[in-house]
C-alpha cells in the first residue's frame, strides 16, 4: 500500500522496492509485499490473506548477519514502530542468509571499539533486545543456520523460535574470556533452568535443532529452509484469533512468570478485565453462536 511504502521509505539509506510473495496457504493466490530492500536489515508488512503478519529480515552475507552498530540502529527503529502499530498481530525474524540466522555481535566492528565503546554497544544490544522481547505481539524468530551468541540471544528474546534441521545454536563467549551480555544469562536460565544454562555458558557447547528441542529451547525442529514456512503457519493461527486477547495473554504470561502465582493471578485478572468490555469478545460469543468464523478487528 502506498501508507506502507511511505513507511519504510523514511528508513535512511534504503530503497522501495516492490514484489510478490506466493500464499502458501492456496497456491493459485499471491500476497503482495512492500520492503525496504537495499539494506542489512528489512521490515515487510505482509497483505492479502497474511495482513497482519509483519517480517523482519536480516541481510549481510559477508558477515553472517553480524550485529553492526546500523544494523542495530534501523533494527531499534523498526521495533519502536512495531510497539505502536495495532494493526501488527504477530511478528517473524528470519535470515535471508543461506546456512544462518545470526552470527552473533560484529566482532571486527568491536575491534576498533575503546572499552567504552564497547560497553555502550553491549547495552544497546541488550536493549534492543529487551524492546522485542516487550513488544505487544507475538514474535517467532525462525532459524536455518547458526544462531551464535548475540544471535541466540535475539532467538531468545521472541516468544517462540522455529529451527531448521541444519540449526546450530549457542552461546559461546567464555572462549573469547567475556559473558553473554544481551540478555543470554537471564533468558536462558529462565527457560531451561539455572544448571542447564551454566553448563552451556560455562562450555560454549553448540546445539543441534535437535538438542535444542529437547531442552525446549526452540518448540519446532522442521526440515532445512523451513523454518520461516512454519513460522509464518503459526503467524497465520494467531490471525485467527482476537488480536486484543492475544496482546493480554502475552502480558498475563510475561508478567506474571516471575512473580508468585498469587501476585500472577491478579495480573490474569486485570488482563482479563481488558477483554471483556471489547467488541471483539461480542463478536466471538455472536460467531459461536451462529456457527460461523468470527472476523475480530481488535475492538
Amino acid at each position: 500500500s502506498t501508507k506502507e511504502m511511505h513507511s519504510l521509505a523514511r528508513r535512511p539509506g534504503t530503497r522501495v522496492l516492490s514484489m510478490f510473495r506466493l500464499s502458501l496457504s492456496s497456491p493459485s493466490s499471491f500476497s503482495y509485499t512492500t520492503s525496504a530492500a537495499v539494506s542489512d536489515i528489512t521490515c515487510t508488512k505482509l497483505t492479502g490473506s497474511d495482513e497482519g503478519v509483519t517480517v523482519i529480515s536480516l541481510n549481510r552475507p559477508t558477515v553472517r548477519n553480524a550485529l553492526g552498530k546500523d544494523l542495530m540502529q534501523n533494527f531499534r527503529k523498526y521495533l519502536l514502530d512495531l510497539n505502536f502499530d495495532k494493526e501488527c498481530r504477530a511478528v517473524i525474524i528470519k535470515s535471508e542468509v543461506e546456512s544462518t540466522f545470526c552470527s552473533g555481535a560484529d566482532l571486527k566492528e568491536r575491534a576498533t571499539m575503546s572499552p567504552n565503546e564497547v560497553a555502550q554497544f553491549v547495552h544497546s544490544l541488550r536493549s534492543a533486545f529487551n524492546e522485542l522481547e516487550a513488544l505487544p505481539m507475538p514474535t517467532i524468530a525462525a532459524i536455518d543456520g547458526t544462531a551464535l551468541g548475540g544471535g541466540m540471544e535475539l532467538a531468545l528474546s521472541c516468544d517462540l523460535r522455529v529451527a531448521g534441521a541444519s540449526a546450530k545454536l549457542g552461546l559461546p563467549e567464555t572462549g573469547l574470556a567475556i559473558i553473554p551480555g544481551a540478555g543470554g544469562t537471564q533468558r536462558l536460565p529462565r527457560l531451561i533452568g539455572a544448571a542447564k544454562a551454566k553448563e552451556l555458558i560455562f562450555t560454549g557447547d553448540i546445539l543441534t535443532a535437535d538438542s535444542a528441542y529437547d531442552l525446549g529451547i526452540v518448540q519446532h525442529v522442521v526440515g532445512k529452509g523451513e523454518a520461516y514456512n512454519k513460522s509464518l503457519e503459526i503467524a497465520r493461527k494467531i490471525l485467527t484469533k482476537g488480536p486484543l486477547a492475544v496482546r493480554m495473554a502475552k502480558a498475563a504470561i510475561d508478567k506474571g512468570i516471575n512473580v508468585d502465582s498469587s501476585s500472577g493471578f491478579f495480573i490474569e485478572q486485570a488482563c482479563y478485565a481488558q477483554v471483556i468490555p471489547s467488541k471483539d469478545r461480542l463478536e466471538g460469543l455472536a460467531a459461536f453462536k451462529e456457527k460461523r468464523s468470527p472476523v475480530y478487528k481488535g475492538e
